[in-house]
């Protein structure tokens, strides 16, 4: 499907958290009409009062074209191009919503990382299991919110099985401070996007431990080997998880300070307990629920994934960080 520029002229975001007010303010830049939308209306009006998302984007200005709005009617009437920007656990909750909208005749972008815990679907499964025949791009790839929101040199790919759908939406995201590359492989790139959360949890918890570089290293390394078998066994190609997509989301989420997921890691490694955390958050960490989901669809795929197995029994079964580390060097010697 090849999309007219004429028509794909006014944006509609769904999610006022940092990544999806980021989109919004990137897009304003670019001078595209943008309207973008909040669950909470109450929330969304001091947004729309100081044009500024204090609690998640702080120290960004939101230009004034961006309108706002809690009617998510009015928000998909307005767009000819939708972005879904909410975290994965209330997805299908969006969708639902989206339903009951004049959706049909919309193109749609996901930024959506995750994979569902039970049905162990992949966002743009769930998306089209909503929203039948939907045309669908996924974006993804190093994007830290705060970074792209000050206009630092970031790369992503816009992935989908139509080419030329892809491409036009790399030509509406592209800048000079934002670079848009193409894929045509949905899998690896929603496989890679979401895997890449849990082995930053990892990585945190070497923090939290406070072991070295070298440790830090052989998890991201090891995790990219893990996160290839996966994604090659669900259909994903190979060169995928060593592109943006893969290894260069893989390395910013391990490496960054803003990275929600290393963070939580950290703490992790501190000693401190999930629940507590994840209360003393304003975001949502994406790499908690898909720890979870990924344990278990490894485990029926019967692929090894040690370095997930371990962060899903620190998780959930309360293991000690310092032991988990203890059992992954210990396993039994192999080839890489």
């Amino acid at each position: 499907m090849a999309i007219n520029k004429v028509v794909l002229k006014k944006i509609s975001i769904i999610g006022d958290g940092a990544w999806g007010t980021t989109l919004a303010v990137h897009l304003a830049r670019k001078k595209y009409p943008v309207t973008l939308w909040g669950a909470f209306p109450e929330y969304l009006g001091q947004i729309a009062k100081s044009y500024e998302n204090k609690k998640f984007l702080p120290g960004i200005k939101i230009p004034s074209q961006v309108k706002f709005t809690s009617d998510i009617n009015e928000a998909i009437g307005f767009g000819d191009l939708i972005v879904l920007s909410s975290p994965s656990e209330y997805l299908i909750d969006t969708l639902t919503k989206i339903q009951k909208t004049s959706y049909k005749g919309k193109v749609f972008v996901s930024v959506v990382k995750g994979i569902h815990p039970s049905s162990f679907k992949r966002m743009s499964e769930i998306i089209h299991g909503h929203l039948p025949g939907v045309p669908l791009v996924v974006l993804s790839g190093p994007t830290i919110a705060i970074e792209v929101a000050k206009g630092i040199p970031t790369t992503a790919v816009a992935a989908c099985s139509n080419k030329s759908l892809a491409e036009s939406v790399q030509k509406i995201f592209n800048s000079n401070t934002f670079r848009i590359y193409t894929n045509t492989d949905v899998i690896g790139v929603e496989v890679a996007g979401s895997v890449k959360n849990v082995i930053a949890l990892a990585c945190g918890i070497c923090d939290g431990l406070k072991l070295g570089t070298n440790t830090k290293a052989a998890i991201l390394t090891r995790g990219l080997a893990e996160i290839t078998r996966l994604g090659t066994a669900l259909g994903g190609r190979r060169e995928t998880f060593y592109g943006l997509a893969g290894l260069g989301d893989l390395a910013t989420t391990c490496f960054s300070p803003n990275s929600r997921n290393r963070t939580v890691g950290e703490a992790l490694g501190r000693g401190k307990k999930i629940k507590g955390i994840l209360r003393s958050m304003n975001a949502v960490a994406e790499g908690v629920i898909t720890a979870q989901a990924v344990y278990h669809l490894a485990k029926k795929k019967k692929i090894p994934m040690p370095i997930v197995t371990e962060v899903y029994k620190i998780i959930f079964e309360d293991k000690p960080a310092g032991l988990a580390m203890k059992d992954l060097m210990g396993r039994s010697l192999k080839s890489e």
